[in-house]
């Protein structure tokens, strides 16, 4: 297995590999929709600052398609045998943008407007964390409390429980918890990827 390509369960499910060969056949690209991920993320960060609870669901919904097409665009590149020279950089950069979409307005709509900003530049750092590992000629460390499945988990889980908690209390508990969780977890994440790559630089030394 490729060293820098994240180990996703779902890879091997049916219809993963069903819909993948489908826009393979169909001459989509793996870029394309690693750039379609981003489109959803930016209308998920739209519906988040709607502050409404069917835009929050709704935001949830974007989330997960995101996912979905960072799932999609590796399996397409690899097994769809559609891989292209631009690929590692279109396999990065549109999941930074996304990261940012989503995280930014998560501390507005949490009414902490700084808990966003500080979500999306640490869950970037633990990207560049990670990568460093690689440029350094390591295994790339994809692991963490909050690498980006956890994040985006978090994140789903947090809108879909907003939307039942602010018609019913006013309060916004669990987006604030969400960004506060995100926080201190890719915190934590840095620190441990960064320790494994000192590890794993001693050991090849």
């Amino acid at each position: 297995m490729d060293s820098a390509r994240r180990p996703i369960a779902s890879r091997s499910s049916g219809w993963a590999i069903a819909l993948s060969s489908r826009l393979a056949r169909a001459g989509v690209t793996p870029n394309s929709i690693s750039v379609a991920s981003v489109g959803f993320a930016a209308l998920g960060g739209m519906l988040m600052l709607w502050a409404h609870p069917l835009g929050w669901v709704l935001a949830a919904l974007c989330v997960q398609a995101r996912l979905v097409c960072n799932l999609l665009d590796g399996m397409v590149a690899i097994e769809g045998g559609m891989k292209t020279p631009t690929g590692a950089m279109y396999n990065e950069f549109p999941d930074r943008v996304a990261d940012t979409f989503f995280l930014v307005p998560l501390g507005y709509a949490a009414g902490v407007e700084w808990l966003g900003w500080a979500a999306a530049l640490l869950a970037a750092l633990t990207a560049y964390v990670r990568v460093f590992g690689g440029s350094v000629g390591l295994a790339q460390d994809f692991s963490g409390v909050m690498a980006k499945q956890r994040r985006m988990a978090a994140l789903t889980l947090a809108l879909v429980l907003a939307a039942i908690e602010v018609p019913l209390f006013g309060t916004r508990w669990s987006l604030l918890i969400c960004g506060w969780a995100i926080v201190l977890g890719s915190l934590a994440t840095c620190v441990t990827r960064s320790q494994g790559i000192a590890r794993g630089l001693k050991e090849a030394a």
